[in-house]
């Protein structure tokens, strides 16, 4: 495994890690078309070629020896959606289910926290679903703090999100 800064040429495959990613962690009972439709209009090429030419965001993979296997999105500038959340989010944490549990989503997770410290971040924040439990506990043990809940909205639907921070310990 390989840690290196996402290319253009990434982008098709982000996009196809997202929607095995986000469809696999989130629909529990089977595939509407309400949330096909989202991961579908989400999770294109176009949108990450625009996404990596953004200044405000970078991306880190994680590449294997046959193609991507995971990347993290780091995204400057916008507020959080709760008091006490920086302007610096890990908007993205994900890798291929086959490949969890070998240390990927850490090493990521490491990278995209040096990223921000280099950016003199005071902290990070990122949401989770309020149902994945296994990403919880991988962020509680990361080191990171639950700070408050927001939703995540689909159509008439509300989710509930759990609100991470991870706060850099000042010399």
């Amino acid at each position: 495994m390989t840690l290196r800064d996402a290319r253009p040429d990434d982008a098709s495959a982000l996009a196809a890690l997202s929607i095995e990613v986000w469809l696999g962690t989130y629909i529990r009972r089977g595939v509407t078309a309400e949330f096909a439709d989202y991961a579908l209009e989400t999770f294109t090429k176009a949108q990450f070629e625009r996404a990596l030419a953004d200044p405000s965001q970078r991306f880190i993979v994680s590449q294997n020896e046959e193609g991507i296997d995971g990347f993290l999105r780091l995204s400057q500038g916008a507020p959080g959606p709760l008091p006490g959340c920086s302007d610096t989010e890990i908007a993205t944490l994900y890798v291929q289910p086959r490949h969890k549990g070998h240390g990927i989503g850490r090493d990521l997770l490491q990278a995209g926290l040096g990223a921000a410290l280099a950016l003199d971040a005071p902290s990070v924040w990122l949401a989770t679903n309020s149902e994945n439990t296994p990403g919880i506990a991988f962020y509680k043990a990361q080191g990171f703090e639950r700070i408050g809940r927001t939703y995540f909205r689909l159509g008439e639907e509300a989710y509930p999100n759990e609100v991470f921070r991870f706060t850099f310990p000042r010399h």
